[in-house]
């Protein structure tokens, strides 16, 4: 088995659905940080069989709206002293700029490079987000 140690100072994104972990790496885009970032891919999970597991060392800095959107059930541990000082549980976001990307290519913030993207929750049972500009429908699922 492999030894996972635990981090001083910072957060770890826990129950990752298996096979999110490096989508969510990437959206952070967490390979530019200077801290230390552990990924664990296929972790054993009793309550999911398994998971993925980021820990990032000293930076609590980061967008978790993203992180929300790839995978609304990980949970989010601040470490401080190498204990879980605080737990987040994360909510789709009721608005999302710059993070999804329309579909449709007539929308403006697909054909015009200064505008940014903006979604509006509209089903968060069904994870639907609504393009600001165009009114396509985004299912966050796909």
């Amino acid at each position: 088995m492999i030894e996972i140690t635990s981090i001083k100072e910072g957060i770890v994104i826990d129950h990752i659905k298996a096979g999110l972990g490096m989508e969510i790496f990437n959206k952070l885009d967490l390979r530019h940080l200077k801290d230390e970032v552990a990924i664990i891919l296929n972790a054993k999970s009793t309550q999911h069989g398994r998971k993925d597991i980021l820990k990032i060392a000293n930076n609590i800095d980061i967008n978790l709206d993203i992180v929300s959107i790839i995978d609304p059930s990980a949970t989010i541990n601040i470490i401080k002293d190498e204990k879980v000082v605080e737990k987040l549980s994360l909510k789709l976001p009721k608005e999302v700029k710059g993070i999804l990307s329309c579909q449709n290519p007539k929308c403006v913030s697909t054909s015009e490079r200064s505008v940014e993207s903006d979604f509006i929750l509209i089903d968060e049972e069904e994870k639907n987000y609504k393009c600001a500009y165009c009114g396509h429908i985004y299912d966050v699922e796909e």
